[in-house]
Formats: structure tokens, C-alpha cells, sequence
């Protein structure tokens, strides 16, 4: 085996990571391992009626141990010895407030159980007033540093976050020096460069998110951010000028973290990035193709040449910035902020009978309980599924909004809120369930419009994740309601295999990206085309969905 090379891609989810571990030479999948976050599962430290969610840096650390060492057994023998790259993708923003040595203060001793010291979750939303107060600064100063970020700073970004906790939590504020995105931290760890200065960011999370760009030189400057608040004086100096693409080493693993992880100290690890640009490179995006990384939100991913972008500034999105997905192209993204968490909020309300009613019926044993109670609220989703396809899509009398959980794109907004109209005595819960699946759909369409509004052509949609593979209702009627085919990609964890495709070109196996992506990409298992019958009715059903949209926020129910 001593001419083998073996990559490890790892992808931090909002509920769990997983480690893929991929010939790089072939493509081959050797083996995989996926681990929830024990305290994340167990609900510690979130408010979701507050739109509280943090993450304990302990869980990303077990869980990287785990992960890593129960693949590595799997793959076989003579696998670690000839592991020699490995690269992270990671939700986002997702940040955390470090001391001078770059140690997240949940690590650090009166901090352990303080949630505004952990890692903010990307879909904490409790930074409203501060995205608010950003993007009327923004509007007012000489430059509009929102501008490359769609033009409207969203309240799932760091500094909306940040200034959130400083304004807070008094010990927090004393405490921090810095802080720092998880697709950074996670490198920084393992190769020993933690402190604020020494730590190679990722351009992704800059430039999506933190309002970098080389145009400025860099982060806002600290006129700009005092103004905003006296509480950011001094952190645009203890962060950084420069940010880096994927395919850039950040160093090796170090002696300590090699042995943790049963693995050599010559493995390069890359620089890392959010987990849908990684998983637009696994799912083999190339230019005008949108790449949808669909699961409890989504995240739409293109590439764009230089020339075709030129001075364009693409309003309502999240983000155009140059080498963010792969070096030499401008990375777009987009994006719902619920999707699979929609159809999960619904199966929590169906199945609220079973947890609360049935969990506490004596007319059988306990253990018959815990089965009857498990099967029945795994097949929910499934038997919904099963009878919504059945309904004609002309009998569709009820309209659903998809924001939940607010709108990321088209014009990031989490003030708004999720609509259901038109229900009638006969609105059983397939139909309902239906139209939430439209709804989802009709987000889709509006993401797809705006490109296209503003001059960026969508000739192809990937689908990717665990949405796109396992629920053939959810992808025909996308197919439907955007008009155009929609291939699947094979690989099951594309945001892993994505990020283990950077890691053979930071180990050297490769020269590029795109060589990695013709050598280990695995292709596509399905493809889903239009029915122009539903097409039809679909088009005056969106009609309709922006209207209840446009009431909605109008009148901020």
C-alpha cells in the first residue's frame, strides 16, 4: 500500500459531523463515520423560543475524535499510515469569542456552561437589532460594506452575532480578545496555530459573512465599527488583513493531535470553508450550474468566470466572492433558511398526540409503548409524503410561505415569518404537508429568479444532501416548480467528499480543484424532469405565493 494516498473530508452539520475518508487516487469511498453532538442532542444551552442556538467547542472535539478514529478502524489496515491531507467544511457563521491564545471561552474554567461563550450557531437569530443597526450604518457611510454581501447584513453573520453577545454578557466582554469562525478553528486546533494573529481564515467565511474585500482592504476599517458600537473598538486589529482559498495548506497536524486522532504528523490539513461550498465542489459543480445543498435549510451554491460578473453587484444574496467555492471563479451563494426544518416543525405538530397522549396510556407496556411510539413517528414524514403525491396539483387550495425560520435570499430578513392560507374544513394533513413542500419549492423558484433578474444564467440544478437523495415527492415537485431538470448527485455525503477533494490538493496530490473533481467525483444517480402539465398550474400557484409573501411582511404577522 505504499503507493496509496488517502484523504479525510470532515463536515460539521448542524446536528452531527461525519469523516469520509476517500482514495484520492481513485475516488473510492474507504469508509465514513458520523457522530451527533451529545450536548447539542441532549438540548443544552439553546432557547429556541428565543431563537437561541449555541454549540459547545467540546462536542466538535469529541465528536472529530471519534469520527476519525472509528473511520480510520473501519477503512482497514495500512489506511493511516498513508492518510496525508485532510480538510474541514462547517455550518456558518457559526463564530465564537477566543482569549489571546485562541482558546474559545467555554473552554476555559466559569465559562463552561455560559452559552454566549460557545460557538453561535448559524441559525441563532437572536442578533435581529444588531443586522438592523448594521445594515442602516452601512446605508449611511461613504462605503456600503454590505455591497459584495447582497446588500443586506443578515442577523445568521458574525458581527451581528458578536456585537450581540458583547452587548450581553459583561463577562464575555471582559474576557474575549478575538473571536473566530468554526470552519477556522477546527485547522487552526489540529496544527497547533491558534493564537488570533497566527490563524490562516478562510476566505468563505470572510467574504460571505464578515464583510471582507480586498476593495477596502479587508474588514471594515475601525471607524466604521466603533461607530457601530464603542463595544468592537480594537477587534479589527486583532483579526485579520488576509484570507485564503481551500486549496491552501494552514500546516500538519501536530504531534499531540496526530496521535489523538491515529494518524501521522505528515498529514497537510487545508484551509477550511462553509459546509455547501464544500459540498459544491463534491456534488462537481461547475459554472452556471446551481449547486443546492439541501437539508434542514438550504444552501445555493454557482461559480461564475470573472467576465461574466464583472462589475455586476448581485442584490438579495448572500455573498458574491472571488475563489469562496473553487480559485479562479467568483462564488455565489444563496439560500433558505428552512427547509427540512420546515417538514420537521409539521411532524412535531402531527406527532404531538404520540409524544404527549399515547407516551402515558397504561393499556399497554412500557416497552411496547417506546416501539409503538419510535415506529410511529418515524413513518410520519413517509405516509405524508405517500398521500401528498397523490393529490392532483390542481387541487393544491392551500398556500404556504416558507419562512419559518425567516428568509436568508432573496433580501435576508429574519423578521418575517411563515403563512398558511386557504385551509378549509376538508384540509386534512397530507394536503397541508403538500403545500408546505410547494412552499419550499416556491422559495426555491424566487432564489433562481434573482439570479436570473440580475443577469446570472442557470442553465443546470445539482441537488445535494440528504433531501435531494431520499425524498423523490420533495425533488419532483422543485423540478416542477422551477421548470428545469434537476440531477441528483451519487455521493451521499458531498459536503465530506468535497472537502476531502480540497484536502488531495493541499497535500499535493492534485494541482488544482478541478483536477480532484474529474479524478474522485462519483457523478450522478438520478435526474428529474419537469412535468409540463404541473409546470402550468405551478406558475399561477407561485403568483399567488408572492402575494401572500408580499401581506405577510407587509403587515409583519
Amino acid at each position: 500500500m505504499a503507493d496509496k494516498k488517502y484523504v479525510i473530508g470532515l463536515d460539521y452539520g448542524s446536528d452531527s459531523a461525519r469523516a469520509v475518508i476517500v482514495d484520492a487516487l481513485t475516488g473510492e469511498e474507504m469508509a465514513s463515520s458520523v457522530k451527533y453532538y451529545p450536548r447539542w442532542i441532549e438540548g443544552k444551552f439553546c432557547d429556541p423560543s428565543r431563537d437561541q442556538y449555541r454549540q459547545h467547542p467540546l462536542d466538535y472535539v469529541e465528536v472529530m475524535e471519534f469520527i476519525v478514529k472509528d473511520a480510520v478502524q473501519k477503512a482497514g489496515a495500512g489506511v493511516a499510515e498513508n492518510v496525508v491531507g485532510m480538510s474541514f467544511d462547517t455550518t456558518g457563521s457559526t463564530p465564537v469569542f477566543v482569549n489571546e491564545e485562541g482558546i474559545p471561552l467555554s473552554l476555559l474554567p466559569g465559562f463552561e456552561d455560559n452559552p454566549n461563550a460557545m460557538f453561535v450557531l448559524w441559525k441563532d437569530h437572536t442578533a435581529v437589532k444588531e443586522a438592523a443597526e448594521i445594515n442602516e450604518l452601512a446605508r449611511k457611510w461613504e462605503t456600503d460594506y454590505t455591497s459584495f454581501e447582497g446588500g443586506i447584513y443578515s442577523s445568521e453573520w458574525v458581527w451581528a452575532k458578536a456585537l450581540h453577545v458583547l452587548r450581553k454578557d459583561e463577562a464575555v466582554r471582559k474576557a474575549a480578545y478575538s473571536w473566530i469562525e468554526h470552519c477556522d478553528w477546527m485547522p487552526a486546533l489540529i496544527t497547533g496555530k491558534q493564537k488570533p494573529l497566527e490563524v490562516v481564515r478562510s476566505r468563505c467565511s470572510a467574504g460571505h459573512k464578515a464583510m471582507w474585500h480586498e476593495a477596502w482592504g479587508g474588514l471594515p476599517p475601525e471607524e466604521f465599527l466603533t461607530a457601530l458600537d464603542p463595544l468592537l473598538a480594537g477587534y479589527r486589529a486583532r483579526l485579520y488583513n488576509d484570507t485564503y482559498t481551500s486549496d491552501v495548506k494552514v500546516g500538519n497536524l501536530t504531534p499531540e493531535w496526530a496521535e489523538r486522532l491515529g494518524l501521522s504528523t505528515k498529514v497537510a490539513v487545508g484551509v477550511g470553508a462553509f459546509d455547501c461550498h464544500m459540498g459544491a465542489v463534491g456534488g462537481e459543480v461547475t459554472p452556471n450550474v446551481l449547486a443546492r445543498a439541501i437539508g434542514t435549510s438550504t444552501c445555493d451554491i454557482m461559480i461564475a468566470h470573472y467576465e461574466q460578473i464583472e462589475d455586476k453587484l448581485i442584490a438579495g444574496i448572500c455573498g458574491q466572492v472571488d475563489g469562496s467555492v473553487i480559485p479562479g471563479y467568483i462564488g455565489l451563494e444563496a439560500g433558505q433558511s428552512a427547509f427540512g426544518d420546515i417538514y420537521a416543525w409539521f411532524k412535531r405538530v402531527v406527532a404531538w398526540p404520540v409524544e404527549n397522549i399515547l407516551s402515558k396510556t397504561t393499556l399497554v407496556d412500557a416497552e411496547t409503548r417506546a416501539k409503538l411510539i419510535d415506529e410511529t413517528i418515524s413513518a410520519i414524514i413517509p405516509q405524508l409524503a405517500a398521500e401528498a403525491m397523490k393529490i392532483p396539483v390542481e387541487e393544491s387550495t392551500i398556500i404556504a410561505v416558507d419562512w419559518m425560520n425567516g428568509r436568508r435570499t432573496p433580501d435576508a430578513s429574519q423578521e418575517v415569518t411563515g403563512t398558511i392560507a386557504g385551509l378549509k374544513l376538508g384540509s386534512d394533513a397530507p394536503r397541508i404537508f403538500r403545500a408546505l413542500v410547494e412552499a419550499t419549492a416556491f422559495g426555491s423558484k424566487a432564489i433562481v429568479d434573482r439570479f436570473a433578474r440580475e443577469g446570472v444564467e442557470i442553465k443546470e440544478v445539482i441537488g445535494l444532501g440528504g433531501v435531494a437523495k431520499k425524498s423523490p415527492f420533495v425533488m419532483q415537485t422543485l423540478a416542477d416548480v422551477l421548470n428545469m431538470p434537476i440531477k441528483v448527485a451519487r455521493t451521499e455525503q458531498t459536503c465530506a467528499f468535497g472537502a476531502a477533494m480540497f484536502a488531495s490538493v493541499v497535500a499535493g496530490v492534485y494541482g488544482k480543484v478541478e483536477d480532484a473533481q474529474r479524478a474522485m467525483g462519483q457523478g450522478f444517480e438520478n435526474e428529474y424532469q419537469p412535468n409540463p402539465a404541473n409546470v402550468a398550474v405551478y406558475a399561477n400557484i407561485y403568483q399567488k405565493y408572492q402575494k401572500l409573501g408580499a401581506f405577510t411582511e407587509s403587515e409583519k404577522l
